[in-house]
C-alpha cells in the first residue's frame, strides 16, 4: 500500500508535536522545518484538528499542539482518517463500478481484507512509539 504525501505530512506533524509537547507550533514553523508547502500543511493540520488529534489557537502565542496523549493516538486510525478519500482501487469508490469484472470479481474482497489488516497492524502501535526529537544544536 502506498500512502499519500498528505498522510506523510500528517505523521510528520504528529511526531514533531509529540517530541516537544510543551509548546505550540505554527504552520509556518513546521512548513519551514519540513521544507513543504505551507498551504498543503495547513490542510493537513486542519484535518488532524477536525478529528480531535490537534488543538489549534490563532493569534500571538497560537499554533498547533497535540490534543491527546501520544499513547492514545493509534497509527492505523491516523492512516484511515488521512487516506479516507483515497480508494485502494477504483471499485472501492462510492459508485465505482467502471470495471467490467465487478459482478464476478473475487479480488475485491481480498483487497478489502488486506487493507483492513494493514490498518489493524498499524493500530498495534501508537504515536508514543514514534516520537520525534530533533538533534540538539
Amino acid at each position: 500500500m502506498r500512502l499519500t504525501t498528505f498522510t506523510d505530512f500528517g505523521f510528520r506533524v504528529l511526531m514533531r508535536l509529540a517530541g516537544d509537547p510543551d509548546r505550540a507550533f505554527t504552520t509556518a514553523e513546521l512548513a519551514d522545518e519540513f521544507r513543504v508547502s505551507r498551504n498543503h500543511l495547513a490542510k493537513v493540520i486542519s484535518a488532524l484538528a477536525g478529528a480531535g488529534y490537534l488543538e489549534t489557537r490563532r493569534g500571538g502565542g497560537g499554533g498547533a499542539a497535540l490534543a491527546r496523549q501520544p499513547d492514545e493516538i493509534r497509527l492505523g486510525d491516523v492512516v484511515a482518517l488521512l487516506e479516507s478519500d483515497q480508494a485502494l482501487v477504483e471499485c472501492f469508490l462510492p459508485g465505482g463500478a467502471a470495471c467490467t469484472l465487478t459482478p464476478r470479481c473475487r479480488l475485491k474482497g481480498r483487497l478489502a481484507e488486506a487493507e483492513a489488516a494493514f490498518i489493524a497492524d498499524l493500530n498495534r502501535s501508537t504515536l508514543a512509539d514514534c516520537i520525534f526529537r530533533p538533534l540538539e544544536a
